[in-house]
């Protein structure tokens, strides 16, 4: 029997019960699609079963199960709630298995929108004995099951997968469980940090102490940075202040900036600014002259670098393919005693001059030893022309056991009027070279607030770009206006 015509005995539409013509596809209701309803064997023998009991809320209708051999004229297709032509047993109506009755399908409304399709729950079961089957209740949801929608907190999912790190809002509790002496993971905030630098419960690379670095002290404040380039920072600083013989305060800042062509330059610059500040630490105090206390601890910064040379190389992930030449840096630095102001050098690290009332013009203070300024020095190239050259900043002075020659640099001024000093490394200064565009980066209440105003100069470096790590220290200088000028060599 062919589709076409079991579509045109059907006494209505199997979803809403619609009465239907011949040769319709679809119900003009419900939209149910009526190829879908199967045809009827030609010829289906049927088997002698056992009949299930029946439920007790259905009705014997006494219809006979048929036997053996007795042909099936008017049985239902199992599965398929339709009947086969000619059945006369109309749709919902009994079968021989027991009078299931199928729930009403709802009144099409105006809209013309299809009956809700039913759902399992809606009919009566039985198990394999007609015996009702048991109520059942929804499993519960397991935690580790990811359950989104408006449903998720109902159900106890937290709309994510459980996670093994706790909820960072709860780092506090979780910081208990960390060991005293121990660090704790900046990413999940729980997991105690191994001495390879890794957490031991999330497997994230902690930052470096020295990535970032901001020292406040008195007068006096500094911040260093790794930039936007380097895997590493490599720029060293120390800050410090003391007392002279007579009482007076005297305050130190040194940076340092390692060499990045010599094996272990953060080593270095390390090494060189803690030997540098130690040693005026010592001599100050004792009278020494602020100009001879800084040339003696940039010979202690240079033995300090040089020992470094001499101990067993430990090269890193970073330096194993490099060739292993002695540790290396350059070093400037800025003392602050009375009415004085010494400056020390070897390198081409600087130290600017910005008065504090900007009507005079700032100054920089320091020479470099680099290419670029033998070129302007000897008179072979004009500034501009030398610092536009590809070898600019090739050094020619650094403080190191395959240095040439050390040559520490210091010079000493009397400012006559307030002011701040800026000490900088190339990190810096290469994003404002000129005294005047160095002095328009400082913020106007950095001689109020150092620490802010070295937070500003890094981050105008790492504004320009960050192609080198980035170190500046600003000590502000206060003496009474008595004169012109700005900065004056102490006579």
């Amino acid at each position: 029997m062919s589709q076409s015509h079991q579509r045109a005995s059907l006494p209505g539409c199997p979803s809403c019960e619609e009465p239907l013509e011949s040769g319709d596809r679809f119900c003009g209701a419900c939209g149910y699609d009526l190829s879908a309803v199967p045809a009827p064997p030609a010829d289906r023998p049927t088997v002698a079963i056992t009949p299930p009991a029946r439920h007790p809320a259905t009705p014997d209708t006494g219809t006979p199960t048929p036997g053996p051999g007795t042909p099936d004229t008017g049985t239902a297709t199992p599965g398929s709630g339709t009947p086969t032509p000619g059945s006369g047993t109309p749709l919902g109506g009994p079968s021989e298995a027991g009078a299931v009755q199928w729930p009403a399908a709802s009144e099409v409304d105006s809209s013309d929108l299809p009956a809700p399709t039913h759902r399992p729950s809606d009919l009566p079961g039985t198990d394999s004995g007609g015996r009702p089957l048991p109520a059942t209740t929804p499993a519960p949801v397991s935690s580790a099951v990811r359950v989104d929608g408006p449903d998720a907190e109902r159900l106890g999912g937290g709309g994510d997968f459980e996670l093994a790190a706790p909820d960072p809002r709860q780092a506090e509790h979780a910081a208990a469980a960390v060991p005293a002496g121990g660090t704790v993971c900046v990413a999940c905030r729980s997991g105690r940090v191994d001495t390879d630098g890794y957490c031991e419960n999330c497997g994230h690379a902690q930052p470096r102490e020295r990535d970032h670095m901001e020292r406040e002290l008195g007068t006096v404040a500094a911040v260093s940075d790794r930039g936007l380039r380097h895997h590493r920072n490599e720029d060293a600083f120390a800050v410090s202040g003391t007392a002279l013989p007579d009482g007076s305060p005297a305050v130190v800042a040194i940076v340092c900036d390692g060499v990045s062509s010599a094996s272990r330059p953060d080593e270095a610059s390390a090494a060189a600014a803690a030997a540098a500040d130690a040693s005026l630490l010592e001599s100050l105090p004792r009278g020494t002259h602020p100009q001879q206390a800084m040339h003696e601890a940039i010979l202690a910064a240079s033995e300090a670098v040089n020992a470094l040379a001499q101990g067993p190389g430990r090269a890193t992930e970073h330096d194993q393919h490099r060739h292993q030449n002695a540790p290396a840096c350059t070093l400037v630095g800025a003392v602050v005693a009375g009415d004085l102001l010494v400056v020390g050098w070897v390198g081409d690290s600087r130290v600017y001059w910005v008065p504090q009332d900007r009507a005079h013009p700032p100054a920089r203070l320091t020479e470099d030893d680099s290419w670029a300024a033998q070129m302007v020095a000897t008179g072979l190239m004009s500034e501009a022309e030398a610092y536009a050259d590809e070898r600019a900043h090739a050094i020619t002075g650094w403080l190191g056991a395959d240095a040439y020659e050390l040559e520490p640099h210091t010079a000493s001024f009397k400012p006559d009027r307030p002011g701040l000093v800026v000490v900088c490394t190339d990190g810096l200064w290469n994003y404002a070279e000129a005294a005047a565009e160095m002095a328009a980066a400082v913020p106007p209440d950095a001689y109020e607030r150092p620490l802010h105003g070295a937070q500003v100069l890094v981050g105008h470096a790492l504004d320009g770009g960050g192609h080198d790590n980035v170190t500046v220290a600003l000590l502000p200088f206060a003496v009474p206006s008595h004169g012109a000028g700005s900065a004056c060599p102490a006579g």
